[in-house]
């Protein structure tokens, strides 16, 4: 008898081919299924906030926020009894490595003894260099500062990075009174009056100080994150309270030299946010610090060098920080308080267009009391959002920061939805 044709072996091996093929069905289904529900998963809206410390007493506020080279988040804020009036001002930071659940314990970062440290603002270089920007306040007075700039070749570790360089940014503008002053007197011509006498004392003040050098190189503060530009320049937004107008300071060097661009000039724009389009036109958004209650809006053709006229956005602004960035698909997201009085609501809007228009709108705090404000927001190499934002309420004050997806803005409840121009 042929053993390689018995009936009990062909039945047995067909009994292990039936299992077999049984068995890689199930494993098949299961795979699929474990499939679906990570899409599924990955497709829902994700969001997740926290303090980075507990309330304190303490003035707290001004943050900037980066992703190191290792996927480490790393905060920035400045805290003190005070600000620009307050020489123990210090900038102080905090970590939240990658995974991690809860953040650092705060570190100083920096102190200039017996002066005020200011606004902070962070930018990684493409080679993992970190640059921290701040204004150094000389004499207690907004007019008085010069941005500084440290700079980290390694910032990783614990608490504060170590430091390979400090300097600053002395900036000299070309004369930009014979545009200022027409553009003023304009503006005082066409706004309501009578003036109050504070306020008309500050228009005069403005006028006298728009030709004096002095005021013209002092005086200029970062607040929001730099812009890179596909040709290497490098944008840092600057603004004055002596003239309640903005500029950029340019480096063509990666940082390691600054010079001024053509001012922007509202009065009454400050702290701007830049983002490129495609077609390279660069476009400013600025916190209201004048009459309008909306967000400024200026733009340029010419990689930063010059700007045209300062408009008023239809987004409101209660004369609050914002900030902005553009994702890794192209559209952009604006974070700012969309009120026109008050900082108790903090809003991210959401555009498809490149700020033609502003689709969607979510809030990120909307309360009867309490400050919500000076936002900062970067894109992490995950795409997920990382907002961080001054957070004071009745108990002290804190640094907040959340972490959520494009999904989670476009999920917005109808009643937050709105369609902005």
């Amino acid at each position: 008898m042929n053993i390689n044709h018995h009936p009990l072996k062909n039945r047995r091996i067909s009994s292990i081919h039936d299992w077999r093929l049984k068995t890689l069905c199930v494993i098949a289904t299961l795979l699929s299924s474990l499939w679906m529900i990570s899409s599924a998963m990955a497709d829902e809206p994700f969001f997740s906030s926290e303090l980075i410390f507990s309330l304190h007493p303490q003035h707290n506020h001004a943050p900037g926020i980066v992703e190191l080279a290792d996927g480490e988040l790393l905060a920035s804020w400045y805290r003190g009894s005070g600000e620009r009036k307050a020489d123990d001002v210090a900038v102080y930071g905090a970590r939240k490595p990658r995974g991690a659940t809860a953040w650092s314990e705060p570190f100083v970062m920096v102190d200039t003894p017996g002066f005020p440290d200011g606004n902070t603002c962070m930018w990684v270089a493409p080679s993992g260099t970190l640059h921290l920007f701040w204004p150094l306040v000389l004499a207690n007075t907004w007019e008085s500062c010069i941005t500084q700039q440290l700079t980290s070749e390694n910032p990783a570790g614990t608490g504060s990075p170590a430091w390979n360089s400090r300097s600053s940014l002395w900036l000299k503008p070309d004369d930009f009174s014979p545009t200022a002053l027409p553009l003023l007197d304009a503006l005082v011509a066409n706004a309501p009056k009578p003036f109050p006498a504070k306020l008309q004392t500050e228009i005069d003040e403005v006028r006298s100080r728009l030709a004096d050098k002095l005021y013209q190189r002092l005086g200029w503060q970062p607040r929001c994150k730099p812009t890179q530009l596909p040709s290497g320049r490098l944008l840092l937004p600057l603004y004055s309270d002596t003239y309640s107008f903005s500029l950029m300071a340019i480096s063509d060097d990666a940082g390691q030299t600054w010079r001024a661009s053509k001012p922007l000039i509202g009065f009454g724009n400050i702290q701007p946010s830049v983002l490129r389009r495609n077609d390279g036109t660069l476009v400013a958004y600025m916190r209201e610090n004048g009459f309008t209650r909306t967000i400024r809006v200026c733009t340029s053709t010419d990689e930063g060098e010059s700007w045209g006229a300062v408009e008023a956005s239809d987004l409101s602004n209660p004369g609050s920080g914002l900030d902005a960035v553009r994702l890794s698909n192209g559209h952009w997201v604006l974070i700012y308080n969309d009120t026109q009085q008050g900082r108790n609501r903090l809003a991210v809007s959401l555009s498809l267009d490149e700020g033609r228009t502003w689709t969607y709108t979510r809030h990120l705090e909307d309360h009867p009391s309490g400050s919500y404000h000076y936002p900062a927001i970067i894109q992490s190499s995950d795409d997920r959002l990382h907002a961080i934002y001054s957070y004071f309420v009745e108990g002290g004050k804190s640094m907040k920061h959340a972490e959520f997806d494009e999904s989670w803005i476009q999920a917005a409840p109808t009643s937050e939805t709105q369609s902005k121009p």
